[in-house]
């Protein structure tokens, strides 16, 4: 029996090990399953933060806030396009305001940012709060 569990807990290592190195190397799909685990509390979020905190720390933050229609949007666009050209990756983290009053406009600057998010090296995913 504890041969079983030695077994289990090498191969949870393991893919857990496959996980990180996935999103190290940028796939997109594994940083949003990332994200999406520590958003939901997922029990093994823990393990893959603190498998990735060494490798962070040279991220640059820029935050963009705004009332609706004064072209944040735009102005992250013209970001991204900017970045982008100088070959450095971008990632976007969007937090949607579900308010009761406005609903929330994430959908609609997904839409218009498009383009950009279909780049290698760009990543954009929207978190409701």
């Amino acid at each position: 029996m504890a041969e079983r569990v030695e077994e289990a807990t090498e191969r949870v290592e393991e893919s857990m090990d496959r996980r990180v190195a996935r999103i190290l190397q940028g796939d997109p799909r594994s940083i949003s399953r990332a994200i999406t685990s520590v958003e939901c509390c997922d029990s093994a979020s823990r393990e893959l933060l603190r498998k990735l905190f060494p490798h962070t720390g040279r991220a640059k933050i820029i935050g963009i806030t705004g009332a609706g229609g004064s072209g944040k949007s735009t102005l992250v666009d013209g970001l991204i396009s900017s970045l982008r050209q100088k070959g450095k990756t971008v990632g976007v983290l969007a937090l949607d305001p579900t308010s009761p009053f406005t609903g929330g406009a994430i959908l609609g600057d997904r839409i218009r940012m498009h383009s950009q998010t279909q780049e290698v090296g760009m990543i954009n995913t929207t978190t409701a709060y």
